[in-house]
């Protein structure tokens, strides 16, 4: 298993931190498996520097995509992605 650094901005480690934000979307330009762990070190873009605060996160599962096959160029040059976060609902 290996650890990985990686800047997370400050709207987006509040959200990782309060447990609401559960997904990374990133360029894959760096290896990471299920079950590595990244080091989420807030970065200020308005400063650029680290704020100092730190989160480690376990990698749980890993998709890379480059040329998807659901939708065609066009509609995705007109539509874009989303990412959508789920989660099972509760019978509460």
């Amino acid at each position: 298993m290996r650890t990985i650094r990686k800047k997370i901005w400050p709207e987006y480690f509040d959200l990782v931190t309060s447990g609401k934000k559960k997904f990374e979307l990133r360029l894959a330009d760096f290896d990471i498996a299920e079950g590595d762990t990244m080091v989420l070190e807030e970065w200020d873009p308005k400063t650029g520097q680290y704020t100092g605060r730190k989160l480690e996160v376990v990698a749980t599962l890993v998709r890379k995509t480059k040329d998807q096959k659901f939708w065609s160029t066009d509609e995705v040059e007109k539509y874009g992605f989303q990412i959508i976060q789920i989660e099972p609902k509760s019978n509460d």
